[in-house]
């Protein structure tokens, strides 16, 4: 949805109310923008190990036998 789309479906007024109660908003700490920039430049989580050598997980299931 565009700019516009947005203002002609909330109306000028409701926009205005948004922006003035925004404005309101206390700064964010530098821990919380922290955390929310690991969030966003990672979102799935911890990027898992890459996958062993077939001849090592070989050797492991051997041994467990």
């Amino acid at each position: 949805m565009t700019r516009e789309e947005r203002l002609a479906v909330l109306g000028a007024d409701t926009v205005a109310a948004i922006r003035a109660r925004v404005k309101q908003a206390p700064e964010p700490s530098d821990e919380l923008v922290e955390e929310l920039r690991r969030i966003m430049t990672n979102p799935a989580g911890e990027i898992p190990a890459p996958p062993r050598p077939h001849a090592v997980w070989r050797a492991e299931r051997e041994a467990e036998v």
